[in-house]
């Protein structure tokens, strides 16, 4: 019988417990959840087409909806189209150079805001006033003071992604223990050690944060963009199929901007793991 009161018994049961217990491989869990998302995905698009086969008119009405099928069948013909991969490669230069410019600008005041009381004051103040704006109320004042329109849909990209960086980064880099910077200043560092070896790892995590909330920001922006201004781009596309009463064209259109969300999302969560892989990692369950 096991003395509970006992550490070293306690801590041998532990081990056996441990041991005994069988931990499925990595390879064969990550395939599990691979399947339970394909199959996900496949019974929401089952169900999808039998509501629109049947016509289903409940909470929801079915009747006018065109199902998967067809959504599928049109989404074929455009992917033979060199018209829909010049869409697709507009809007993915758009979110390309707006979201790294959000990135390295949003980093930049961020803890800028965080370190100085004088930039707080300013720049902060500022940053503050506008935040709650919604960057695609700016379209029509951008297109008003840029030369081109592509230039203002950059700028509306920017802006979506800059303040959710900022903001981030901000808290972050507040949450730092003054211990660490002390730290360093005790070993003989100067400010600008301080800011790249203690706030400036420290504040990553928070700063990758901030990416991953600005990137589904920048493409809800940036597809409103399109769609008022653009003359070219998945969001143009989309709105055009909209005008000529193309509803399989608008669901094909909303699929292929869901698909480049979910990629450029993932894009950036990988792009995190690699720059914090010092960072212990806590195991899923």
């Amino acid at each position: 019988m096991l003395d509970i009161g006992d550490p070293e018994a306690l801590a041998t049961a532990r081990v056996d417990i441990d041991e005994s217990t069988p931990r499925p491989s990595p390879r064969r869990d990550a395939l599990k959840r691979l399947g339970i998302r394909f199959a996900t995905v496949m019974a929401s698009l089952l169900l999808w087409q039998l509501a629109a086969t049947f016509r289903l008119h409940l909470w929801l009405s079915f009747e006018a909806l065109p199902g998967p099928i067809t959504v599928f069948g049109v989404l074929a013909r455009e992917l033979s189209t060199p018209t829909f991969y010049q869409d697709v490669g507009a809007s993915l230069e758009r979110i390309a150079v707006g979201f790294v410019l959000a990135g390295v600008c949003g980093a930049a005041i961020g803890i800028g805001v965080a370190r100085s009381r004088s930039i707080d004051d300013t720049v902060g103040t500022l940053v503050e006033i506008l935040r709650p704006v919604p960057a695609i109320a700016l379209v029509p004042i951008a297109l008003l003071m840029l030369p081109t329109n592509e230039q203002g849909i950059i700028t509306i990209t920017f802006l979506a992604a800059l303040f959710p960086v900022v903001v981030s980064t901000q808290h972050a880099v507040r949450s730092l223990p003054l211990s660490w910077e002390d730290a360093v200043r005790t070993l003989g560092g100067n400010r600008l050690q301080v800011l790249l070896h203690v706030v400036v790892p420290g504040a990553l995590p928070g700063i990758l944060s901030g990416l991953t909330v600005g990137i589904g920001v920048s493409w809800v922006c940036l597809i409103s963009a399109e769609m008022i201004s653009g003359q070219y781009g998945v969001g143009y596309r989309t709105w055009l199929a909209y005008t000529l009463v193309n509803y399989p064209g608008v669901i094909a259109g909303m699929m292929t901007i869901g698909v480049l969300g979910w990629g450029t999302s993932a894009l950036v969560g990988w792009f995190g793991r690699q720059v914090t892989a010092w960072l212990p990692r806590q195991e899923r369950r």
